[in-house]
């Protein structure tokens, strides 16, 4: 894995933690945290983008903060499991891989 998608997974971890903290913080150092979280993710997500398609960094982005929250509240939340649920999820799991697995980065050719 390149350091520009490393920097989309850590912005996509972020994400994650600052939903979860929109939703659940209610202390000021949580809302600090929260704080923190929503701009070094933006950060990390504008430093990939000077190699990577914005549109495909993007979308990986919010489907890694999509699925970790989902789970995330599944999980430690006691959000309802339901089926349907995890099959979106894997589904949507499905296209962020796909979408990674066919970017290439600026400046890298394609062999062939």
């Amino acid at each position: 894995m390149s350091r520009n998608w490393s920097l989309v997974f850590i912005a996509g971890l972020l994400e994650i933690s600052w939903v979860i903290g929109l939703k659940h913080a209610g202390t000021t150092l949580e809302w600090m945290g929260t704080a923190f979280s929503i701009v070094f993710s933006m950060y990390l997500l504008i430093l990939s983008t000077k190699k990577l398609p914005v549109g495909t960094a993007y979308a990986v982005f919010t489907g890694i903060g999509t699925a970790g929250t989902v789970l995330t509240e599944m999980l430690i939340f006691n959000e309802q499991v339901k089926l349907a649920k995890i099959l979106l999820i894997l589904l949507l799991l499905a296209g962020v891989v796909g979408l990674k697995m066919i970017t290439k980065e600026h400046g890298v050719k394609e062999e062939g």
